[in-house]
């Protein structure tokens, strides 16, 4: 692996990211979750939210045994992803999928992942996890980005913008499903902008 490449792919990503206002995991929340993936070493991982590649990109380096599989629904985010992959030196391991997650074909997946890591459209997490933790090994994990979206999940409802109040429900009822989930063992980091942990059992 040329590490030159891997820096340089990095470098035009964040800068990419800058200039077109892509969200992207922030420095501290990325080394956070490699840290933990690390410690879980898994074998495969699902990725909801490609963006540009930047997050998949970043696990793969930190998991060098490990296969990436991420999903884009948004054309021109898809299009960039795929031109970082290809330059990074790491497209073997990671395949992208252009299509909406909450209607992808589960069938062009792997049956079986050690670990899924959602970040996509913050108000629809739990639908997310309704589809597709059917794919999750026992004792595998659910790794979601954002849960404390920038502080607003800890305000009072009428403090939050009216466009995002939806999103903030829908997101703090996700967290208390999962906390209260049966099947799950779950707590919430308050590293990066929040990551919440969901083992299953």
């Amino acid at each position: 692996m040329d590490n030159e490449q891997l820096v340089r792919t990095v470098e035009a990503m964040k800068k990419y990211a800058v200039e077109k206002h892509v969200p992207i995991m922030e420095d501290d929340g990325i080394e956070h979750l490699t840290a933990l993936l690390r410690e879980q070493h898994p074998q495969k991982v699902l990725e909801i939210g490609s963006a540009i590649g930047f997050s998949a990109l970043k696990m793969a380096e930190a998991l060098p045994d490990a296969t990436i599989d991420t999903i884009e629904r948004d054309q021109e985010r898809f299009a960039k992803a795929v031109g970082f992959i290809q330059g990074s030196g790491f497209k073997e391991r990671i395949r992208l999928y252009h299509g909406d997650a909450l209607e992808f074909d589960l069938e062009l997946l792997d049956r079986s992942y050690d670990a899924i890591f959602i970040d996509a459209a913050k108000g629809q997490y739990e639908r997310f996890f309704e589809k597709y933790e059917v794919l999750l090994n026992k004792g595998g994990v659910i790794y979601c980005d954002n849960m404390h979206m920038h502080g607003m999940s800890a305000m009072h409802i009428k403090e939050i913008p009216r466009r995002k109040r939806t999103m903030i429900r829908n997101l703090s009822a996700f967290k208390e499903t999962m906390i209260n989930h049966e099947g799950y063992e779950t707590k919430l980091l308050d590293i990066g902008d929040g990551i919440m942990i969901c083992k299953k059992l």
